[in-house]
């Protein structure tokens, strides 16, 4: 079997390494199944963000414009050459090319995830209720006029209680010393009343970009705040209040108020990002996605599905790693995944009573993967018990998650104290214990459970596997 994929990308370079395949946005479709039209927007005109420096204007976008309906496609493409789907009519530039890395750093849970989804049009990371759902640092291209934006996913920022955890405030901090800019997301609220001061992790997060700026108190790169979810916020006048408090932590460049849930707010916060990035040549073509290979994203679907579908322990305590991975020129894509939870018991509820709940998982993300790849998909999926492996340095570095060298740059969230962030989680919610009566404690070993997605009612083209 296949290695499991660990290929990283280099986000402050912004090309992928050697051998890995930029994954292009997919809007093709088999010539039986022609896409349906797409759906027509109300134009809404973008506003600018709440620029805190005086004489750096930004120039709003063009209102949105319905999106072309996509003809089916003339003959099957290989995954990675699919074309792109129409977005945005895009703002009309006359100023430099410009190209730059945009890191998105925040506390867990404010939506960065949701926010790069909504930027470039394509819901690429993946997205969960639970904390800590974003493992590892996810690039996603978009163009804005003459700007090239190669938008950095990350980790959310939390007291880890593992080696994983510890792993994951990592690759959070390196996409911030790489980037040529970062924005900061919080969220207005949970739900209810708006907030009328920043949250104590966002306080905690703030006062190490603060010190890293010296005794000149001005940031060594553009920080861009994007105060997220304001739609949940019942009074928006209360929302003045905490751009103040804000305001007062950290000289931001710029401060904006958005849903990236809404039509066109992701796009508003991109034209003002556009603007603050360095002068220079684009590094990745307008149809190229991002520098991930598609395994990653198979891995990725499955584990996004196991998120949703169990509780407690189980989401935090699985792992996914492809171990065959076959994309010929014709004929489906067959992909055998191995799912990794750290107690028998875990592994119990994962498969459900018949595998019915395994089934479901697979069903969910072979869905996902073929929409991606435009094609036919085989999703074979194992459950394995693989003790303590987020504790296990080792374990973590196979499946891809190992930490990178230091960059160069201003050292941004600096390695703080355990007790300092316990502010960071605050909110958030701690992963649950399994009761006594869902799974014993005995190890089963390394026992291999098979199970095959097939047919399934919304997709009548696949085959059943036996």
């Amino acid at each position: 079997m296949d290695a499991p994929d660990a290929r990283r990308a280099d986000a402050k370079r912004g090309a992928p390494e050697a051998g890995a395949h930029r994954t292009q946005r997919q809007t093709n479709r088999s010539a039986k199944q022609p896409a349906p039209h797409a759906k027509q927007p109300a134009p809404q005109a973008k506003q600018p963000g709440h620029a805190k420096q005086p004489g750096h204007a930004k120039q709003p976008g063009q209102a949105r414009q319905p999106e072309q309906a996509r003809q089916p496609a003339q003959a099957k493409q290989p995954p990675q050459q699919a074309k792109k789907k129409q977005a945005a009519e895009p703002r009309v530039d006359t100023g430099p090319i410009r190209t730059g890395t945009v890191a998105l750093i925040g506390r867990a849970n404010v939506g960065k995830s949701t926010l790069l989804n909504a930027a470039i049009g394509h819901a690429l990371a993946i997205t969960s209720p639970l904390p800590q759902t974003t493992r590892d640092t996810l690039l996603g291209v978009l163009h804005r006029g003459n700007a090239e934006i190669r938008l950095l996913d990350t980790p959310g920022l939390h007291k880890p209680k593992s080696e994983l955890g510890r792993v994951m405030n990592h690759f959070a901090r390196e996409a911030a010393r790489a980037a040529d800019v970062v924005v900061f997301v919080t969220e207005a609220t949970a739900r209810g009343p708006a907030r009328a001061t920043p949250h104590p992790g966002d306080l905690t997060l703030l006062q190490s970009f603060k010190e890293a700026a010296g005794e000149a108190g001005v940031p060594a790169r553009p920080i861009v705040l994007a105060i997220n979810k304001v739609d949940l916020a019942k009074d928006k006048g209360a929302l003045l209040p905490l751009i103040d408090a804000f305001s007062k932590v950290l000289d931001f460049t710029a401060i904006v108020p958005l849903s990236a849930r809404r039509e066109g707010e992701a796009e508003r916060l991109m034209d003002v990002v556009a603007d603050l990035l360095p002068e220079g040549a684009w590094q990745f073509g307008p149809d190229d996605l991002t520098d991930r290979p598609t395994r990653y994203f198979a891995a990725e679907y499955v584990r996004e599905q196991i998120l949703r579908a169990t509780r407690l322990e189980v989401p935090h305590a699985a792992a996914v790693t492809i171990e065959r991975f076959v994309e010929g020129e014709t004929g489906p894509v067959e992909i055998d995944v191995l799912i990794h939870v750290e107690r028998p018991g875990q592994k119990k509820i994962l498969i459900g009573k018949a595998g019915e709940t395994m089934k479901r998982i697979g069903t969910a993300a072979r869905l996902r993967v073929k929409e991606l790849l435009g094609r036919k998909v085989i999703l074979k999926t194992w459950v394995r018990v693989t003790p303590a492996w987020r504790a296990n340095a080792e374990r973590l570095s196979e499946m891809g998650y190992q930490k990178k060298p230091a960059s160069e740059g201003a050292v941004f969230l600096m390695e703080l104290p355990d007790e300092e962030l316990d502010e960071l989680s605050a909110g958030v919610g701690d992963e649950g214990e399994l009761a006594e009566d869902e799974g014993g404690d005995g190890d089963e070993g390394l026992e291999d459970v098979e199970l095959e997605d097939g047919d399934d009612l919304e997709d009548d083209d696949e085959e059943q596997e036996q």
